[in-house]
């Protein structure tokens, strides 16, 4: 792959017609806003990360998290491309110069097709087919649908989300940069693929507009854009370290435990500097002692993905670099990462605050799906009728094609945030009234 191919600022639905813009910014920086000011997005702020949405303490969201994540992304990017035009002079002045702009705005986007309450969600689309009363409908579908709808992906759902012509929508999609696009792919195959490699990074209905995009870009079959390995960087930096200073809030981990476990980062000079600093500024707080850590850390993790990206670079843009940047990092911080993840794992995924919400939201969201697929199914039933007069107007649920109303039950669901699930769920059991 080549720097000059993989950046390009061509947008999908638009490709033959000049931009329209009347401003200064550049077509990546269009992105990012247009990602930043979408209806998606903002509804990630009801959206649950790992804990429940807040109440007296305030922990992460879906919002929240991606824009720290971008935060994150904007560094990264910009240190590579800083770095690479120093080795690499023929990049300066170019698009290519421009990279942490577009893996901000792919950090941006990267967790926008996320259903309500999260993996939970997922699987409850998943098993709704797979194992539930969807298990009928196998035979009025082709196979590639079959594929995309029990193997339900957010990631992939996201891609679907940026690109799909919605009704009402313009052609394109969100009509995005093909890079920015492309930077969101973190699994490279289809959802035909899913039963080999497991996750995937598009739906078997996208997977023309990935070709398109893939050949544009001179992207290999099953290769990521190489500014993928960033923005997956970026999401593993945040997620991990944020889930330690908000299970430390949450008092599931204590202030002992969560200096050990990021302090693990740094060798023994790096730790007596940190110390020295808490002491020297007179920071007596745990929750400021707790966040001075975790900036320390997530500066030290961006620095060393920075240095492997940039030190593989030729096996990156080769498509044979393996694992993720933190798996290539040094050893001390490759271990004190996986320390994190292991105390995670067993203390702060599987504590009750989160296994009550991934339990109510399995429920809500597998009611949500076969009321509603019944009632797509059934149209012509006065309580169907009902119903499909919720679901918005810019999804065909009254469409001819079968394919095309189950994928619109899919949508208006994903298109829903933690609370709304939870009114609709409760209003069409007749556990709440409307209050006028």
């Amino acid at each position: 792959m080549k720097w000059q191919q993989l950046i390009s600022n061509k947008r999908l639905g638009q490709e033959f017609r000049h931009s329209d813009q009347h401003d200064d910014r550049s077509e990546f920086k269009r992105d990012y806003d247009r990602l930043i000011f979408s209806a998606p997005f903002r509804r990630l702020q009801n959206k649950t990360q790992v804990f429940p949405l807040p109440g007296s303490i305030f922990v992460h969201n879906r919002l929240t998290h991606s824009l720290e994540v971008a935060s994150v992304g904007m560094s990264l990017g910009n240190d590579v491309a800083r770095r690479l035009v120093q080795q690499h002079p023929e990049l300066a002045g170019t698009l290519f110069e421009e990279i942490g702009t577009i893996v901000s705005a792919a950090c941006l986007a990267h967790d926008m097709g996320n259903p309500p309450f999260g993996h939970s969600g997922e699987r409850a689309i998943q098993t709704f087919f797979s194992e539930g009363p969807g298990l009928g409908l196998k035979s009025l579908v082709s196979s590639g649908f079959w594929d995309d709808i029990t193997h339900f992906e957010g990631n992939a759902y996201a891609f679907r989300l940026l690109t799909h012509s919605f009704l009402g929508r313009r052609k394109g999609g969100y009509v995005m940069t093909y890079s920015t696009l492309a930077s969101i792919v973190k699994y490279p195959y289809s959802s035909t693929c899913a039963n080999k490699k497991g996750k995937f990074g598009y739906f078997y209905t996208e997977a023309d507009s990935y070709q398109r995009i893939a050949d544009d870009l001179g992207i290999p079959p099953s290769t990521r854009h190489p500014l993928v390995y960033l923005v997956e960087a970026a999401d593993d930096i945040c997620y991990e370290i944020m889930d330690i200073e908000d299970a430390h809030k949450l008092k599931l981990l204590t202030y002992d435990e969560t200096e050990h476990f990021l302090l693990n980062f740094f060798d023994e000079i790096g730790k007596n500097r940190i110390l020295q600093r808490l002491k020297d500024e007179e920071v007596s707080d745990v929750n400021e002692k707790v966040v001075f850590l975790r900036s320390c850390v997530i500066n030290l993790l961006e620095r060393a993905c920075v240095d492997v990206f940039v030190e593989n670079e030729e096996t990156i843009l080769a498509g044979t670099f393996e694992g993720s940047l933190i798996k290539n990092a040094p050893e001390r911080i490759r271990e004190a990462y996986e320390a994190c993840a292991t105390l995670s794992r067993s203390r702060i995924y599987r504590s009750k605050p989160v296994l009550d919400v991934e339990l109510s939201g399995y429920k809500i969201i597998e009611t949500l799906m076969q009321t509603f697929i019944e009632a797509a199914m059934n149209p012509e039933r006065f309580h169907s009728q009902q119903l499909l007069d919720l679901v918005s107007s810019q999804y065909d649920i009254r469409s001819a094609d079968v394919e095309t109303r189950i994928m619109a039950v899919i949508d208006y669901l994903c298109g829903m945030t933690d609370v709304f699930a939870l009114d609709i769920y409760q209003k069409i059991n007749g556990i709440s009234l409307p209050i006028v």
